[in-house]
């Protein structure tokens, strides 16, 4: 439900709600808060609520000033987790200097901004995330180890797998957020997990994706488990990815999806470094279905890209390259981008290669782009990338090729 400002004064009021959360997230993705009283929000709204920037991953350091959270209304949700009497609310927020200008690595800003660009153009962009993650045991003291959860393996079910009640909880929970989950299953690995999203605009995407990690960690917490949002958190064994579903159509609903995927498959390399931030990422490419190559396919799940037939779904891609460590914001930005380079670029896209990348012999492969292999390659080519120093301030790239 979206809601104005009036409403959410009103509503704090009448509902007894204690404390208000305004929610941002540093260059990363990590999500960070501060908590006000009743009292502060009509200021929040009309002003900002400062917070101290040189601490924050990213945004400054002792010398710059500081930022202001501007909380947007239409994002209220309450934290069903908390006590119902003196309840708690969230919000996320818009990010400014003191003088109003808009701070420049505010991710979630920019991606409003790729979504309104492609919006000015004729193009509607749509995004569904598919997120995996692995369960573990944690220790007497609460700490995590590396003992899954379980040894189940692909959509098994209970007794085998034990998370099926932590996703049940996790998804009610989403649910009562305004947040719709679509589907979850048990994943490959042991206490490997994965939880679906419906296809929804840009913005709620990213903000769902990251609200999901939030909630998915609450939860295992609360049933004495460690929620592991890493790539590769078991050697050996698969990895976890953030599977992105995107479609893009015209405002007269003709899909365009083709050039866009060409865009995106042609700027995937200069992409990598923000979808796959860590060196931890690069261990999980060419194993476990998780793609090596630049291509696309129908079927085959090797492949970067997959474009499946589902009856009765609008046709989209699925980008199975990027993994939970990514900020969801820069990933949905930079796919924007790229694609709507593929389409003022009256980029064609390749024939399908319906073909199983793992096992193809070397002269085959040899035709095929690849990702990076390192975090190293990703970084190099992002610096020298002018479709990145297009798309992202040069605070941002310095900062992720940099690793400060």
């Amino acid at each position: 439900m979206k809601y104005t400002p009036v409403e959410i004064i009103q509503y704090v009021r009448e509902e007894d709600v204690k404390f208000i959360r305004l929610a941002f997230c540093d260059i990363y993705g990590n999500q960070k808060n501060i908590a006000i009283m009743p009292y502060e929000l009509e200021r929040a709204f009309a002003h900002g609520m400062p917070v101290d920037a040189s601490a924050i991953a990213g945004f400054g350091d002792e010398m710059h000033e500081d930022l202001f959270l501007h909380p947007e209304a239409s994002t209220l949700a309450r934290l069903p987790w908390r006590p119902e009497s003196g309840s708690v609310v969230r919000m996320f927020c818009d990010i400014t200097y003191a003088d109003g200008r808009p701070f420049e690595a505010d991710c979630r800003r920019l991606l409003k901004n790729a979504a309104e660009e492609a919006d000015r153009k004729g193009i509607q962009f749509r995004f569904g995330t598919e997120m995996e993650f692995y369960l573990f045991k944690t220790d007497e003291t609460g700490a995590p180890t590396r003992i899954p959860h379980d040894e189940a393996g692909y959509m098994d079910i209970a007794p085998a797998d034990k998370g099926e009640n932590v996703r049940r909880e996790v998804q009610l929970t989403l649910e009562q957020m305004g947040i719709q989950p679509e589907s979850s299953h048990h994943e490959e690995g042991p206490g490997q997990n994965e939880i679906d999203f419906k296809s929804s605009d840009p913005i709620s995407a990213a903000d769902n994706a990251v609200t999901f990690q939030s909630v998915v960690r609450t939860i295992a917490g609360r049933n004495g488990l460690y929620a592991d949002f890493s790539p590769k958190p078991l050697p050996g064994y698969p990895g976890s990815g953030l599977h992105i579903n995107l479609s893009a159509q015209t405002h007269e609903g003709r899909d365009c999806l083709d050039p866009v995927i060409a865009g995106i498959m042609d700027k995937i390399c200069e992409c990598t470094v923000f979808m796959n931030p860590i060196s931890n990422s690069y261990e999980r490419f060419g194993k476990s279905k998780a793609p090596k190559y630049i291509s696309w396919s129908r079927y085959n799940r090797s492949q970067l890209i997959r474009v499946p037939e589902l009856p009765g779904v609008p046709r989209r891609a699925e980008l199975r390259s990027p993994d939970p460590s990514a900020n969801p914001y820069l990933a949905l930005l930079l796919l924007i981008r790229a694609g709507l380079y593929g389409i003022e670029n009256h980029m064609e896209l390749a024939q399908p290669t319906d073909i199983n990348l793992y096992n193809a012999p070397a002269e085959t492969l040899e035709n095929y782009g690849r990702l990076p292999e390192n975090l190293e390659a990703a970084r190099y080519a992002a610096e020298e990338s002018s479709f990145i120093k297009a798309s992202l301030p040069a605070r941002l790239i310095r900062s992720y090729c940099s690793g400060n």
